[in-house]
């Protein structure tokens, strides 16, 4: 291969990976407004100046799209959360929280395909399902640790703590995506961890 050549097929390459982060960004817009059943691969691909044989040219099929834009965002968070054990893992958690506040489409598009992915046949209803254990178990194994250094009270029960954390965050977005003038996220969520210390 020619230098030219080369130079070429590395430029082809890189634009071929700034069109796919521009879709992935849209189909982040496109699926918190819309769903994922409401959002059509003719809206993803207008909003990027392509057709829809263009658009599957990069990602197989609406599927592998909402594969890839889930799996991003888990990606992100994880990178957030990596290395923290116990309870600097649970301060990470809040930090995380606060993060969300700056980013309310990527909290929309959460809300919304977590609620319509409890139908087992949602093509992201096993990731969800994969996701919410793999959290619970993080969270467990925090409150876990953090019970073991005397960071946590010792009448906690760890496995409910975890579920109920959970389910708070998950409650905490809603309201705010709803109301967000009123609801304080992080805060809510600092003031349920400190009732879990020792007294």
């Amino acid at each position: 291969m020619t230098e030219g050549n080369a130079r070429r097929v590395r430029g082809s390459y890189t634009k071929g990976r700034a069109k796919r982060a521009e879709i992935l960004r849209h189909a982040v817009v496109v699926f918190a407004e819309s769903g994922y059943r409401g959002g059509s691969l003719k809206e993803i691909a207008d909003g990027v100046g392509l057709t829809q044989a263009g658009l599957l040219h990069h990602f197989s099929s609406k599927e592998q799209l909402l594969a890839e834009v889930l799996d991003q965002r888990d990606d992100a968070d994880q990178r957030r959360l990596d290395g923290e054990r116990g309870w600097a893992f649970l301060e990470a958690v809040t930090e995380l929280v606060r993060h969300n506040a700056t980013v309310p489409g990527l909290v929309q598009l959460y809300a919304t395909l977590s609620g319509e992915a409890v139908a087992e046949e949602h093509p992201a209803h096993g990731f969800f399902v994969g996701r919410y254990r793999r959290i619970r178990e993080l969270m467990a194994d925090a409150l876990r640790e953090a019970k073991a250094d005397g960071r946590l009270a010792a009448d906690v029960d760890v496995d409910a703590t975890a579920v109920s954390l959970v389910a708070l965050m998950d409650g905490l977005q809603i309201q705010w995506l709803l109301d967000r003038d009123t609801v304080d996220m992080p805060a809510v969520l600092e003031a349920f961890l400190a009732r879990l210390r020792p007294r």
